[in-house]
């Protein structure tokens, strides 16, 4: 069975023109970049072609991308290299709804002393600007806020939060994982300091990802030994995942206009037909400003991962609103957040699409999830309080 795979803002598969141009750098062009011979020196021709596709996506300047092995990675080293870079300064500002990468990162900094504001969102997942802007002080070392939030898609606005922080001094990272390649991004045009991003969400392989940093932010590395990347970050190159990364931007600069829109249009029929036919059931976020790619959808008096199980014998991937398998029966921080009742946020599935979704796998899930739905409804309990209650119709 072909799977349908619904989870794309967990990892992406790599493109086939990606994996062909990675090929020859694994068994025949396998030279050190950094070494002396014309051997290893091609390839290293291949990293500058592969920085300027990564920088042309988001209207940069090669200089400014730093390759690094993932998200996680770039998030640490710009949050790290900002604290460095203003050690007189102990207060970091975030939102509630951040990646763990962000998250938890700021939870670790806060036992060593630094103080920490977490800004809430609303119900639709959108930032609490007056809290945001209080929160802002002569002793702000950094904010990082994400672009785009990977559970619901909700964006922040960033150009706005990146010019008000220009006006303050404050230094700013955005987490753009989610958004590159999705949509439209010119650094030019607006004042984030430092932006980080994956490979693995765009059709890159795993195991690369990047940070760009603005020309004339103060910079310290976080993985200290080789000249690699100028200096900035030590270690031999991910040869052929680097030449990938750069190849996957290039494809991505090239779809962003046709691929949102058919991104938008296969997940708006999805939420529609599903909403639609499945009573006690919404869909989370703002429905006005985020990704075109994913749904977050509640369905009311179940457990997600029940229906994830029943998708998965159609061979439908999608991902859970809870955190039930890493062990905890909690939903997700992020619908927590939001205020989501617990009532739904335990039913919550989050559909991501890519580029290669088609109508044909979206008629699949309007006709199986409606089926699912009831199933696991007739044997839930909670179903059959809620109907005795009156707070649902059947």
């Amino acid at each position: 069975m072909k799977p349908i795979y619904f989870d794309n803002n967990a990892t992406t598969k790599v493109d086939p023109e990606v994996f062909e141009e990675m090929t020859p750098y694994f068994v025949e062009l396998y030279g050190n970049p950094s070494s002396m011979h014309s051997f290893g020196g091609q390839v290293a021709e291949k990293i500058k072609e592969a920085r300027k596709r990564i920088a042309d996506l988001i209207n940069a300047t090669p200089e400014e991308i730093i390759i690094t092995s993932c998200g996680s990675e770039s998030d640490n080293t710009a949050i790290y290299s900002a604290l460095k870079s203003h050690p007189d300064k102990k207060h970091i500002v975030t939102s509630m709804v951040e990646h763990p990468a962000i998250k938890n990162l700021f939870q670790h900094l806060e036992k060593d002393g630094y103080t920490t504001t977490f800004v809430p969102v609303d119900n639709k997942g959108r930032l609490n600007m007056d809290v945001f802007y209080d929160s802002l002080s002569d002793n702000t070392a950094i904010v990082s806020l994400m672009w785009a939030n990977n559970e619901t898609g909700t964006m922040f606005p960033i150009d706005e939060i990146g010019a008000e922080l220009k006006k303050r001094g404050i230094t700013f990272h955005t987490d753009a994982v989610q958004a590159l390649g999705k949509i439209d991004i010119d650094v030019t045009k607006t004042n984030i300091d430092m932006m980080s991003f994956s490979g693995h969400k765009i059709h890159a392989p795993k195991g690369v990802g990047g940070l760009y940093v603005r020309k004339g932010t103060k910079f310290s590395p976080f993985l200290i030994g080789g000249h690699q990347e100028g200096g900035k970050r030590a270690g031999t190159e991910n040869l052929a995942s680097i030449i990938g990364l750069g190849k996957a931007c290039e494809i991505a600069k090239g779809h962003l206009d046709d691929g949102y829109h058919k991104l938008r249009s296969l997940r708006d029929r999805l939420e529609n037909a599903l909403v639609e036919k499945i009573p006690n059931s919404f869909v989370n976020g703002d429905l006005e400003n985020r990704l075109p790619n994913t749904a977050s959808i509640s369905f009311e008096y179940i457990e997600g991962e029940s229906i994830l199980l029943m998708l998965n014998e159609y061979g439908i991937c999608a991902s859970s609103g809870s955190a039930c398998t890493s062990g905890s029966l909690e939903p997700s921080h992020v619908l927590r957040a939001m205020g989501i009742p617990f009532t739904a946020a335990h039913g919550t599935i989050r559909f991501s699409l890519s580029v290669f979704s088609t109508d044909e796998e979206v008629d699949l899930v309007i006709e199986k999830m409606p089926e699912i739905i009831q199933r696991l409804r007739d044997m839930s309990p909670f179903w059959q309080e809620a109907i005795n209650e009156g707070k649902v119709t059947v």
